[in-house]
């Protein structure tokens, strides 16, 4: 009796299976979008479950493209999907006005950062972008300049004791803690000292959760609460207490500067010492976390939750995505000391030979070859590889036709290798953005902070700190190609499963 129930069980799952992906399949198939064979039931989970992991990711990814060509169909378990490098593909769906929404995967973040900007859809992120997008005013801009300046500073300072010309040195952890360091003090107006600091609860909490939630990107098993409770019970349990941390930290933090900003607002010397000074010991500057709290929607002022929402958010995309970002451009700098001693001598021209002169906004927007080198570094290694869309209905994208509950996954990294766009696309050349060339190249073929409506509203913001922190770099030390060679990782960002080395001299002039 058992046997035949399972036998019954069994056909039901394979029937279930064969009429919720039989349509899609038909629709994948006369677009002339192949894939993979894909077994009952498990798809092609076998693929990347098997012989596969983070590692061989991008890897795969090229097999597949090199064998299927930019369209490739793909299914997980009962989830199909549309997997492009194309940059016309990725055009139409990063610039389309229909309702498509966030891959299914980001809800793994929802835990940590609720529905704030990255994660909410609808009239909702419409709102909370219209309230943030002032936190990017020029002015604002300029006040961060001076943070993204002093945390840079230390990030030297502590870089001197290795700066032996001999010591491997992995950028990733060090850019990060300075990362962090910065988007604290713009977002929370905060300082965390994580730098001098960096068993501090909360960096520690940040480091602990980013880890985990890059790991359930790549495990299907990690990818549901409930099968994670079962399968990693002691992950689940970590990942949830880290989470707590945090919140109680930002929800402190919002507590006390709400108290302060309602305390200021009833004071009638608004320039005293207690305007300036909050009491958690950072200069006041409008940070994102003074916007919100000012701000109101249909009338009625964001709630702690709210806001805090939005905060997370910051924290998590604002210190590893530029955490990536300085890593991959400093080691490339080291391994072509051309580029490097070319930005260096911009750097000494625009800001002269006084090392501990602090940088201003003016000084990065004469940067422009370094910018060329940071965005020829964004192109090589984009922190996000890939963009994942998920169809709430049926839609035509440049010319094919994709079923509603698809799930679409734009190849940054991939795309931005396309020989098509960038000929010779392994070279190092920062020269592909010069004035010059810049209108050669493709808005969607280079898309490393995406594209369309929902690019991200803090790339102004990004470039000026990767500016800040690469030029401290230049002006203090010569970059050396030390260590192994990066072997990039997909991830919830791209990181190395080498490390991002290079080795440091003191530079004399």
């Amino acid at each position: 009796m058992i046997v035949e129930i399972t036998v019954l069980l069994v056909a039901a799952l394979f029937i279930w299976h064969h009429l919720k992906t039989r349509r899609a399949k038909a629709m994948f198939h006369a677009a002339g979008i192949k894939g993979p064979i894909a077994l009952p039931l498990l798809g092609n989970a076998p693929l990347i479950m098997i012989g596969e992991s983070a590692e061989t990711m991008l890897d795969l990814l090229w097999r597949l493209i090199n064998k299927y060509g930019k369209f490739i169909s793909f299914s997980l378990f009962n989830e199909i999907a549309f997997i492009t490098a194309d940059p016309r593909m990725i055009e139409a769906v990063l610039s389309s006005q229909k309702p498509i929404t966030k891959n299914k995967l980001y809800n793994l973040l929802t835990d940590w950062l609720g529905t704030g900007l990255l994660l909410s859809t609808g009239k909702k992120w419409f709102k909370r972008r219209k309230i943030i997008t002032p936190t990017f005013h020029f002015k604002i801009l300029e006040q961060f300049v001076e943070v993204f300046d002093q945390q840079s500073a230390v990030m030297v300072e502590k870089l001197y004791d290795r700066a032996d010309g001999k010591t491997i040195i992995n950028m990733f952890p060090v850019a990060c803690l300075a990362a962090l360091d910065i988007i604290a003090e713009t977002s929370m107006g905060v300082k965390l000292n994580a730098q001098h600091k960096p068993d501090f609860p909360y960096v520690q909490s940040v480091k602990i959760v980013s880890n985990i939630m890059a790991e359930r990107f790549m495990r299907p098993l990690q990818r549901f609460n409930f099968t994670m409770r079962i399968f990693y019970p002691l992950i689940y349990r970590e990942l949830n207490q880290h989470i707590k941390s945090m919140q109680d930290f930002t929800d402190s933090v919002i507590s006390e500067r709400r108290y302060t900003l309602q305390k200021s607002l009833k004071e009638s010397n608004q320039n005293s010492k207690s305007a300036e000074d909050d009491d958690v010991g950072s200069k006041r500057r409008m940070a994102l976390l003074d916007v919100l709290l000012q701000s109101t929607v249909d009338g009625q002022p964001l709630s702690n939750e709210d806001i805090r929402e939005e905060v997370d958010t910051f924290m998590f995309e604002g210190h590893d995505t530029t955490t990536s970002a300085i890593s991959y451009t400093s080691y490339l700098l080291a391994r072509h000391p051309e580029v490097q001693e070319r930005a260096f001598r911009e750097v000494v021209e625009v800001i002269g030979n006084d090392k501990s002169k602090p940088i201003t906004m003016r000084d990065l927007g004469e940067l422009k070859y370094l910018e060329c080198v940071i965005k020829e570094s964004l192109r090589l290694y984009p922190p996000v590889p890939m963009i994942g869309r998920n169809l709430t209905e049926d839609i035509t994208l440049d010319g094919k036709r994709f079923p509603a509950d698809s799930n679409l996954i734009l190849l940054i990294y991939h795309a931005q290798r396309d020989p098509e766009y960038f000929p010779e696309p392994e070279k190092f050349n920062p020269d592909r953005f010069s004035p010059e060339n810049i209108n050669n190249i493709d808005v969607f073929a280079f898309a490393p902070f995406s594209a369309g409506p929902r690019n991200c509203i803090g790339q102004k913001f990004a470039m000026l700190e990767m500016k800040s922190t690469i030029s401290k770099m230049l002006r203090h030390f010569e970059l050396l190609p030390l260590g192994e060679p990066v072997k990039p990782v997909m991830n919830l960002i791209l990181r190395s499963t080498t490390g991002v080395n290079i080795g440091l001299k003191p530079r004399v002039y």
